[in-house]
């Protein structure tokens, strides 16, 4: 054992015993780090005055809720999580604290501070275990549809090209263009991903990301794949940024970022490259395309009228393998999108997705799940820095949950990747508290349950054991939380259709259907612009005065 671990070790020994703390907690040092710099705080806690005070202060937060927001909602924000459960968003919550230095339980994610929480419905209207891309009809389009289709209601049947026509539904994302504002979209998956996709495109499978993916009967009855869409249907969104890049060039083009690797190729049959066209479209509209975080930052936003950004030839990698000096986070992203934006004077809307808190469930990699979920967070409060309340409705939820939980009896402080602290009392193993219902972490070893501890059970790409053996563990059908902030944020309360998401928006903003109650002059149904109040209140302030 190296020098300087021994130290640390007897540090940590000692601290457990001068804190009067379990000598469990001493074991391993990550417990004693998290049991030491809680050790004040639990203190604290067993004084029942601590608690009450926390609480009246809670309290009297709620009750200035009473004062609601009403104004006209100038800017919309929708961050949407894929796959981010509530069990999801609670071991976020700790992980998060847990990077800081703190015990976990008791850290507040952004998302927790919005005062509005609601739950939404998931099912599809033929599943009901949903899938990201009928569940994105839903929450981007108001209309639920069936699993596997993008754009289009009920009506249209998965990979039948020619229920397409008659069934497209638009999104709030084209309610907000026609209605003069800017829009855009930021996403950690593929740009023609299920969740962005259902923004712009109409298609009964999601999965033609390109012509190449398309039977030949569906092209030749007019259908068109994914990528095109997102450049033909609604003409100059303001910003793209995510990954996708294969999708966008002709058959073979070899990959700007990786040349010589030919999965990442361009994947078009019919040799457009669509980014030239691209380009060549916006070069008198300060229209920008960039491929890596360098290009990215080096951007003035006020000099940027238009942005496409392609940082990968598919999804982007996960945060925890991110290559920081290439690749640009959610939230470095996020801070360009709404720079450019926001200078709009008639707002903007911006989906933003954290889209691989899904790939790492499904991968059954909840190391690297959470991370994704904690970053998209970081993006959460960027956000939040770059715009108001006042005149900004932001909204964050998910579209399912996956069959991922945690539990085991773990001690407060328990690293949210680490072992319950108990042995199974049937195999007399022990067991992470991080479970998945099934997936690929299903192992037998000689007959038996794999013993985690003879491996390492905290590294990134670690497959939690799971109940039933598959290749890529399953979304789940449980209600999702909607936290929401900002004008009539109230609207989303109680448990409601996944669908209705899109309305409130639309009728906080005064775009799409919802714009006659804009123009009420009495009752609660009027919306009154921001400068309304503020002018409200310097008249108030001068009569004082």
């Amino acid at each position: 054992m190296r020098p300087f671990f021994i130290n640390y070790l007897a540090t940590c020994v000692t601290s457990c015993v001068v804190s009067n703390l379990p000598q469990r907690h001493c074991l391993t040092p990550h417990r004693c780090l998290y049991s030491t710099t809680r050790a004040a705080d639990r203190e604290q806690e067993k004084d029942p005055k601590f608690w009450n005070t926390w609480a009246q202060r809670t309290l009297k937060n709620a009750l200035t809720l009473q004062n609601l927001n009403k104004n006209k909602a100038k800017n919309l924000i929708f961050f949407l999580g894929d796959g981010m459960g509530v069990p999801t968003v609670t071991a976020a919550r700790i992980l998060k604290g847990q990077l800081n230095g703190q015990s976990g339980e008791e850290t507040l994610l952004e998302m927790d501070k919005f005062p509005f929480v609601s739950l939404a419905k998931t099912y599809n209207t033929n599943a009901q275990v949903p899938d990201s891309a009928g569940t994105a009809t839903a929450f981007l389009c108001g209309v639920k549809a069936n699993e596997g289709t993008v754009g289009v209601s009920a009506a249209a049947v998965r990979s039948q090209c020619n229920t397409t026509e008659g069934n497209e539904v638009t999104s709030i994302l084209r309610w907000a263009k026609d209605a003069g504002k800017a829009v855009g979209i930021v996403t950690t998956t593929r740009v023609n991903h299920a969740t962005p996709s259902a923004a712009y495109a109409h298609s009964v499978d999601r999965e033609w990301y390109s012509d190449s993916e398309m039977p030949a009967e569906a092209l030749q009855a007019g259908c068109k794949d994914i990528a095109r869409q997102l450049f033909e249907n609604i003409p100059n969104i303001d910003v793209v940024l995510g990954g996708g890049r294969k999708y966008m060039f002709p058959k073979n083009k070899s990959d700007v970022e990786y040349p010589n690797v030919l999965k990442h190729s361009g994947t078009r049959k019919d040799g457009r490259n669509l980014v030239q066209e691209w380009t060549d479209r916006m070069k008198d509209k300060k229209g920008h395309y960039v491929w890596n975080k360098k290009q990215l930052l080096s951007l003035n936003p006020n000099n940027v009228d238009y942005l496409l950004g392609l940082f990968e030839p598919g999804d982007l990698t996960y945060d925890l393998e991110r290559n920081t000096d290439n690749d640009p986070s959610l939230t470095e992203m996020v801070e360009v999108a709404i720079k450019i934006l926001r200078k709009n004077p008639s707002g903007f809307y911006l989906l933003v997705e954290g889209g691989r808190i899904d790939h790492g469930h499904h991968e059954g990699k909840a190391k690297q799940a959470l991370h994704e979920a904690v970053e998209m967070d970081r993006a959460i409060g960027r956000a939040g820095l770059l715009t108001s309340i006042h005149d900004t409705l932001t909204i964050v939820t998910a579209d399912h949950s996956h069959v991922f939980n945690f539990g085991g009896y773990t001690v407060r402080g328990n690293t949210i990747f680490g072992l319950a602290p108990r042995v199974s009392d049937i195999d007399q193993k022990p067991f992470t508290s991080i479970l998945y219902g099934n997936g690929p972490g299903y192992k037998i070893v000689n007959g038996a349950r794999e013993n985690v501890s003879t491996i390492d059970y905290q590294e990134n790409n670690y497959q939690a054991q799971a109940a039933v053996p598959l290749s890529m563990e399953t979304h789940g059908g449980e209600d999702v939380a909607v936290f929401a902030k900002g004008p009539l944020a109230h609207l989303l309360h109680g448990v409601h259709e996944q669908n209705y998401i899109p309305h409130v928006m639309a009728y906080a903003a005064c775009i799409g259907q919802n714009r006659e109650h804009c123009l009420a002059h009495s009752g609660t149904a009027g919306l009154r612009p921001v400068f309304s109040s503020i002018a409200a209140i310097l008249t108030a302030t001068r009569l004082l005065c």
